[in-house]
C-alpha cells in the first residue's frame, strides 16, 4: 500500500477488500517506527488501542457492517486532545502526569466513525508557537529537507506526520494559524474551522475565543470527510450548540464556474517571498481557467486588526492565563519563551479585555458585510518558506521576528472569525512547500472546501512528496 495514499483511496481499497484495517495499522506503525527517530513527529503511541480497534474494524467490515469511508482508517492526534488513559502534555514534561480520563469529543466522534488512533503528535508548548519549535520535547523535523527546517506550529508533529506518510490524517488546533502554518510548511492540506463548528470539549485550551479544531490531510476531499464526521453541536461546548450540522460533501465537487474569487490585495501581500507570490498569483490563473470570476478586493479591516497588534493577543492571553493559572504560577519559568508569553494575561484588566473583544466584534461585522459579494479570498498562507531551525533557535529576537512573519496572514482569520483552508500550490527554489490560503465567510467551510477542491483537481502539487531516503525510508 502506498504510504502516501489518501483516505479516499484507502477507503476504496478497504471497501473492495484489497486491504484490511489490521494491515493498514501495522504498516503505519512500522513506518512510524522507521521514520520517527529522525523526524520526531510523535510523542506517544497508542499501539494496543490501535491494534485492538483495527481487529474490531476488520471483523465489522467483513460482516458487512461498514460504518462509512473513515471506517478502518488510521490517524494521529495533536497532544492537546484528551485520549483516555494517555497523558495530555500540551508539549511540556511539566504535564506528563496529566492523564485523561476519557476521550475528547472529537476523538470520540472519529472512533464512532471507525477511525483508528495511532498515537499523539508533538505540539509546541501550550500551542503557543507558530514556528513549530519545542525546546522541551524536541522540534519535529520538516521532512522536505535533510537539514532541519521549521515545520510550522503549533500542530508541528501533525504536519510532519501527514507529510511523511506516517498517517493519512492528523488532528490539529488553530488559534492563530496552528493548522495552516504547518500545512503550508509541510506541503499538506490544513482546514481551519470557524469557532463553534467543531467541539473543543476535552481539548487543552489556549484561547476560548479563538481556538478551533481542524484536520491536516493529504487531500481536500479527505479534509471534507473528516470535517463531516467531527463537526456539529456538543452540549459540552456551548459555542457549538446553536450551529446545526451541514453537508460539506454535497457541494464539494461543483466547481468554481461563476464564483467570485478575489485576491486580498494590500498588507497580506506585503514583504512576501518572490517564490510564494509567484505561486499564489499563478493560482489565480488556474481559477480563471476554471471559469471563476477573478478580481481583487481591499479589506481595510485586515489592516485595522493588524494595526492593533499586539493588543489583541495580550488581551486574549488573559484567557490562557485564567485557564492555566496554577501551571504558570508554579512552572512558568520552566516553559519555552513563547509559552511564557501567555503569563502577561494576568496583567490585563477587565476593561481592556472587554474593549478589545468589542473592537474585534465590530471589525468582524464590518468584514462580513464587505465580503458579502465575494465567495472566497486568496492570500499566501505564510509569507516566507520554512527556514533552518539552527538559523533561529538560539536567538530569541530571531524567534520573535519569524513568529511575526509566519503568523501575519493566518492570524487575521482567527481574529476576524473567518474559516479557511491551506492547500499546496508550489515549491520554492529550494524545494520547500508553498501554501495557498483560501478564506471564506464565517461558517462557510463548504465553500472553502469547494474552492480548494477545484484548485487541487486542476493541479498536481498535492501529489508531491518529500524524499525521505536520508531518514531511513
Amino acid at each position: 500500500m502506498d504510504a502516501y495514499a489518501t483516505i479516499t483511496a484507502l477507503a476504496g481499497a478497504l471497501e473492495a477488500g484489497d486491504v484490511g484495517p489490521v494491515e493498514l495499522v501495522e504498516s503505519s506503525l512500522e513506518r512510524i517506527d522507521s521514520l520517527n527517530p529522525a523526524l520526531g513527529a510523535f510523542i506517544e503511541m497508542t499501539r494496543e488501542r490501535a491494534l485492538r480497534e483495527a481487529r474490531a474494524a476488520q471483523v465489522s467490515i467483513k460482516a458487512g457492517n461498514r460504518l462509512g469511508p473513515l471506517h478502518g482508517i488510521p490517524y494521529a492526534a495533536k497532544d492537546l486532545f484528551d485520549v483516555e488513559s494517555v497523558a495530555t502534555t500540551a508539549g511540556t514534561r511539566v504535564l506528563r502526569d496529566n492523564i485523561a480520563r476519557q476521550d475528547c469529543t472529537v476523538v470520540d466522534r472519529l472512533a464512532k466513525a471507525g477511525m483508528i488512533l495511532l498515537g499523539k503528535t508533538i505540539t509546541c508548548q501550550l500551542a503557543a508557537d507558530i514556528i513549530g519549535l519545542n525546546f522541551d520535547q524536541g522540534t519535529p523535523h520538516n521532512p522536505w529537507h535533510r537539514v532541519a527546517h521549521v515545520p510550522g506550529g503549533s500542530s508541528c508533529g501533525s504536519g510532519v506526520c501527514v507529510a511523511a506518510g506516517m498517517a493519512p490524517m492528523a488532528l490539529g488546533t488553530d488559534t492563530g494559524g496552528s493548522v495552516r502554518a504547518p500545512a503550508a510548511h509541510c506541503g499538506v492540506v490544513g482546514l481551519k474551522t470557524t469557532v463553534g463548528r467543531v467541539s473543543r470539549h476535552g481539548v487543552f485550551p489556549e484561547s476560548t475565543t479563538l481556538d478551533s479544531v481542524g484536520p491536516l490531510t493529504r487531500s481536500v476531499e479527505d479534509a471534507a470527510l473528516v470535517y463531516d464526521a467531527i463537526h456539529g453541536p456538543d452540549a459540552r461546548d456551548e459555542t457549538t450548540v446553536h450551529l446545526p450540522r451541514h453537508d460539506p460533501l454535497s457541494s464539494l465537487k461543483q466547481g468554481v464556474e461563476g464564483l467570485m474569487i478575489a485576491f486580498a490585495e494590500g498588507v497580506l501581500f506585503e514583504n512576501v517571498h518572490p517564490d510564494i507570490e509567484l505561486a499564489v498569483r499563478a493560482a489565480g490563473e488556474v481559477f480563471g481557467a476554471l471559469g471563476a470570476r477573478l478580481s481583487s478586493i481591499d479589506l481595510p479591516e485586515v489592516r485595522s486588526v493588524l494595526e492593533l497588534d499586539p493588543e489583541p493577543w495580550r488581551c486574549i492571553s488573559a484567557e490562557g492565563y485564567a485557564c492555566h493559572q496554577a501551571l504558570f504560577d508554579q512552572h512558568g519559568e520552566e516553559l519555552d519563551p513563547m509559552a511564557r508569553s501567555a503569563m502577561q494575561g494576568k496583567h490585563v484588566t477587565a476593561v481592556d479585555y472587554y474593549r478589545m473583544l468589542r473592537r474585534l466584534t465590530e471589525l468582524q461585522r464590518s468584514l462580513a458585510e464587505r465580503m458579502g459579494t465575494v465567495d472566497a479570498v486568496l492570500v499566501p498562507t505564510v509569507s516566507m518558506p520554512a527556514v533552518p531551525v539552527e538559523e533561529i533557535a538560539h536567538d530569541r529576537a530571531q524567534i520573535a521576528r519569524y513568529a511575526e512573519i509566519y503568523v501575519r496572514n493566518t492570524s487575521v482569520g482567527n481574529l476576524l472569525r473567518l474559516c479557511s483552508i491551506s492547500v499546496p500550490c508550489g515549491l520554492s527554489s529550494e524545494g520547500l512547500p508553498i501554501g495557498l490560503m483560501i478564506y471564506a465567510k464565517p461558517y462557510d467551510e463548504a465553500m472553502a472546501l469547494r474552492v480548494a477542491y477545484a484548485f487541487e483537481q486542476a493541479t498536481d502539487w498535492h501529489q508531491a512528496h518529500p524524499d525521505l531516503s536520508w531518514a531511513g525510508d
